[in-house]
């Protein structure tokens, strides 16, 4: 991502929080695993989407109409003998030479110099709960200026939620933000079809996620989530992670994985017979969820409401468990008492950007939001049929399909960003024997 983009959007934040305020973004905090061993730093997002600086121990702090600069970061100073262990860092210089910030300053010194910005603002932007040690703080500041003020000293008045503002921002994504997702999802639709092609009876779940993450690493990307590799009865599991059952002969393979790339995720999921023939159980119920996925996919388009795609995957799914006799009724009134919650136990989709659940309302008050352009989302109905379900005859039994793509809502039709790993059960199965 080009550091002009991150202008972009500070400017656009700057001018939706207008004179006489202040936004504050820390840094994501490092994680330790166990003992002295951390986890793989990941930058916070909302600090990712306004800087573009992946160091940790970092503030960016946005000043609209500062006469001595907007745009004030501070960071770790450089440190020759931390760096020798643990990389280089920009420093102070480094954010004003690389990173556009107006004024760099060492962290160590925020006490004694962020108060002093704090000074001539009434409102703060900032978002509570996220970082509760830093949260403690900045009531600090505020109420170290606010005791002062029988001086004559100009202090904040006003709290304001900043992810009510930046939130909505990186729900509408901008052209580069587009192409990440794009590649995002080139990639990890190329570790589904690796997937596929190295499937076989006798092998190992974590085999096959091997092979996904082999994919990631090798496209510079890295997992958005932990991948999900069920096989047989683990597909109708929503969240399996132990991925560690030998695949059989006459399973099914559940694999949802995604990855992210330069900060923004795919999200896949594909279900697909380990011997690389559908049985006429698993083809019949597979061609529901397809079914229901095209017609959740049409519905994501301008102007609709964003539970349209939704209830309408809902009635494609209704309508094929009764023909396949797995509900018996009228399907609006299956609808409306959620019978079919019994298989399709989870929504449609969610919202995707820089969080594989990414940030953005799905309510405006009271009504659903209307979907517009820029905005992208997963859909991913499914069916799951666990062994011992009551009622269910036992040919049904065990079978666990979800189909998920990333799909972006443009002005006109809608782009399906994952679409480089296929979904017909036909095509799928001519890629598994050709490999």
């Amino acid at each position: 991502m080009k550091k002009t983009e991150f202008a972009r959007r500070r400017r656009q934040l700057m001018r939706m929080m207008g004179r006489d305020a202040i936004a504050i973004v820390p840094a994501a905090s490092i994680k330790q695993r166990n003992n002295d061993v951390d986890y793989h730093y990941r930058q916070d997002s909302d600090f990712q989407y306004l800087t573009g600086f992946d160091e940790p121990e970092a503030v960016a702090v946005m000043v609209p109409g500062r006469p001595q600069g907007e745009f004030v970061m501070f960071v770790r100073d450089r440190d020759p003998a931390r760096e020798t262990w643990d990389g280089a860092r920009a420093g102070p210089d480094g954010v004003e030479a690389d990173y556009g910030a107006d004024h760099g300053f060492p962290v160590a010194d925020i006490d004694e110099i962020l108060p002093g910005l704090l000074e001539r603002c009434s409102r703060v932007y900032y978002t509570m709960g996220v970082h509760p040690e830093f949260d403690q703080r900045v009531f600090g500041w505020v109420n170290g200026l606010r005791a002062q003020a029988k001086k004559g000293l100009h202090t904040p008045q006003e709290f304001v939620a900043l992810d009510h503002l930046l939130h909505e921002m990186r729900l509408f994504k901008s052209r580069p933000e587009l192409d990440a997702m794009r590649r995002a999802g080139a990639i990890g639709a190329q570790a589904h079809r690796r997937a596929m092609k190295l499937a076989a009876p006798g092998r190992m779940e974590y085999e096959v996620m091997a092979e996904i993450l082999h994919e990631f690493h090798r496209n510079k990307a890295d997992i958005s989530y932990h991948p999900i590799v069920g096989s047989g009865p683990n597909a109708c599991v929503l969240h399996y992670h132990a991925n560690d059952r030998q695949m059989k002969d006459g399973d099914l393979l559940l694999i949802d994985a995604g990855c992210e790339f330069d900060y923004y995720a795919s999200d896949i999921t594909r279900t697909f017979p380990v011997n690389g023939r559908f049985t006429p159980a698993q083809r019949a119920v597979y061609e529901v969820v397809l079914a229901a996925q095209h017609a959740a996919i049409e519905k994501t388009r301008p102007g609709n409401h964003w539970n349209e795609p939704h209830e309408a995957a809902v009635k494609v799914i209704t309508q094929g468990l009764v023909k396949l006799g797995l509900l018996k009724g009228k399907v609006p009134k299956l609808i409306k008492d959620e019978s079919y919650k019994k298989f399709f136990m989870h929504r449609t989709g969610h919202w995707l950007g820089m969080d594989v659940h990414d940030v953005g309302e799905y309510k405006v008050g009271e009504e659903w939001r209307l979907l517009e352009p820029g905005m992208v989302m997963t859909v991913e109905p499914g069916i799951y049929i666990p062994r011992g379900t009551k009622g269910v005859s036992k040919e049904w039994q065990g079978i666990g399909i979800r189909i998920e793509d990333d799909v972006a809502v443009t002005k006109g039709d809608p782009e399906v960003l994952s679409d480089r790993v296929p979904t017909d059960p036909d095509e799928i199965e001519r890629l598994m024997q050709a490999a």
